[in-house]
């Protein structure tokens, strides 16, 4: 597992950017922020990758994640080797959504 932030490259920037994110409080300061930061376009591939990441993770079959979400079967590819081979970002967010704490070895 590689390293937080690895594959992003190491600048100072990133991780200023990523810790604004935390300093975020609730729901409607996320709206804003990425309102902000991001185009629509941005926004709603981020969202369709999320969506496509929790069908995943129900055990939902590519065609149906497609037909359900509309998103290309190379985004369902992409989405589904990240979770395998990822930081495990995916799964920490899932599993805390879902009640839990994520695994030690998680981000």
């Amino acid at each position: 597992m590689a390293a937080p932030g690895s594959r992003i490259g190491k600048k100072a920037k990133n991780d200023d950017f990523y810790k604004a994110i935390l300093l975020l409080q609730d729901e409607q300061e996320c709206y804003s922020f990425f309102r902000d930061v991001c185009t629509q376009t941005e926004l709603r591939a981020m969202e369709q990758r999320f969506e496509v990441a929790r069908l995943l993770r129900k055990g939902m079959v590519y065609n149906d994640i497609l037909e359900r979400t509309g998103a290309s079967s190379a985004t369902i590819s992409r989405v589904a080797r990240s979770m395998n081979d990822s930081d495990g970002g995916y799964s920490c967010v899932f599993e805390r959504m879902e009640g839990g704490k994520p695994d030690d070895g998680e981000l």
